[in-house]
């Protein structure tokens, strides 16, 4: 009796550990990390910590906000969750700007390494000061033209995806400014405001509060739609300019990504917290709120959105002398 005992008690112990390791294998079992490669309070940072938060509604674990910021367009944080398992239990939360960081050295690989998942972004528009003499687009680049080259405009660094819109607007209207860089949209926008340049190119949403605030004017929005923002209407400049979605729209695309290798049940599993996450009131109401246009876009499909954006972007910088590593020899397919 007491051998048959013993016996059933390690079948049942047996059985036991095989539970538990079945158990084990459904993912996810533990909490998931997102490291956001930009700083905390930044839009990249703001989106991921809202998305995640609504993404542990339709989990089992909860999922921790971390910033790994650093390196060169992003890169310490992409190769710190490439160089960890391709579990889904770290993800990387990043922006369109992470596209360049291959043609500028931060590391060997192309963005189809990542199967991202995009959240949205902001539009962006051309404002000029309040005080400026310019009431329309239109009357910006007949001055432009009258005097090409001559007219200071902001738009971030060279090869952002504001400077990549700026070189839009004056292909679609045949117009030249004078490109200034600042290191990121409000020293742009600060000089707008102090006279230092005549315009600025930024998103909506960090516009948005100098344009409420009646330091900004805002003149075109960079997008077939036009916006409401304070009161006005700000029209679109493709109603102003016939063949310009030749150039535009280059829109922002904010979110985060799981490796591209990672498991099927891995992406499944995202990919449904994800869509019930994007269908939610809360993140209705949080891109009203804060400007932002939600995307909704994640694997197969985000992943055309972000090679045309990483060809577009890393070609640009090629003709600007602003790579270090040439974009074809990543197999980066020119735009």
């Amino acid at each position: 009796m007491r051998v048959q005992l013993s016996k059933l008690a390690a079948v049942a112990a047996l059985a036991l550990g095989v539970g538990g390791v079945a158990q084990a294998q459904d993912y996810p079992y533990r909490d998931i990390t997102t490291a956001v490669v930009w700083g905390a309070g930044g839009g990249t940072d703001t989106i991921n910590r809202m998305i995640m938060a609504e993404m542990e509604k339709h989990l089992p674990v909860s999922i921790n906000v971390i910033n790994q910021t650093g390196g060169v367009a992003g890169s310490n944080g992409m190769v710190y969750v490439a160089n960890l398992p391709d579990d889904g239990y770290t993800l990387v939360g990043l922006s369109e700007s992470n596209v360049t960081a291959a043609v500028q050295g931060g590391w060997d690989k192309k963005f189809d390494f990542w199967y991202p998942f995009i959240v949205g972004g902001s539009p962006d528009l051309i404002s000029v000061p309040a005080d400026s003499p310019y009431s329309t687009l239109q009357e910006l680049v007949d001055a432009a033209k009258a005097a090409p080259g001559t007219i200071p405009a902001a738009a971030s660094g060279a090869g952002s995806i504001h400077h990549l819109n700026l070189l839009a607007i004056e292909q679609g209207a045949g117009a030249s400014f004078k490109f200034v860089p600042y290191k990121g949209s409000a020293p742009g926008q600060e000089a707008a405001i102090a006279g230092e340049v005549a315009l600025v190119v930024t998103s909506l949403a960090e516009q948005a509060p100098l344009i409420e605030g009646g330091q900004l004017k805002p003149l075109a929005m960079l997008t077939p739609e036009s916006a409401e923002i304070a009161g006005m209407t700000v029209p679109s400049a493709f109603d102003i300019y016939d063949g310009l979605d030749k150039y535009l729209p280059l829109k922002q695309a904010i979110g985060f990504a799981v490796h591209n290798s990672a498991s099927d049940e891995v992406k499944s599993v995202l990919g449904a917290a994800f869509e019930k996450a994007i269908a939610s009131d809360t993140v209705a109401e949080w891109a009203k709120a804060n400007n932002y246009d939600v995307g909704g876009q994640y694997g197969e499909e985000a992943q055309k959105i972000f090679a045309t954006l990483e060809s577009t972007f890393a070609y640009t910088l090629k003709d600007l002398g602003a790579t270090t590593v040439d974009p074809e020899s990543l197999g980066i397919a020119k735009p």
